[in-house]
């Protein structure tokens, strides 16, 4: 089954590699992914699927939204991972 998360990020050095790279080592395929410009930070649409069923996309949005640069995690209820669905701003949950 098929994920798609949307991930806005800072223009920092290495924020996308970082975000990619840590998909490709929890496990899963990258199918599309989509870069796009939002001023000052990046966004980015990434649909993703699991290499075995013992991985798990909501635990992996939990680390991606771990990472240096990371503003805003979400899912696309359409495709799946329902626990995502609730991010917030990192900003939102420090207030």
């Amino acid at each position: 089954m098929s994920h798609l998360i949307h991930i806005e990020l800072d223009r920092l050095e290495g924020s996308l590699l970082r975000v990619l790279g840590l998909i490709e080592r929890r496990g899963f395929h990258l199918d599309q992914l989509e870069l796009y410009d939002l001023g000052e930070k990046r966004g980015l649409s990434v649909t993703l699927r699991p290499r075995d069923n013992s991985r798990s996309p909501d635990q992996l949005g939990l680390q991606i939204d771990r990472l240096y640069g990371i503003t805003r995690l979400s899912a696309d209820p359409r495709v799946a991972a329902p626990a995502l669905d609730d991010a917030r701003t990192k900003k939102e949950m420090r207030a």
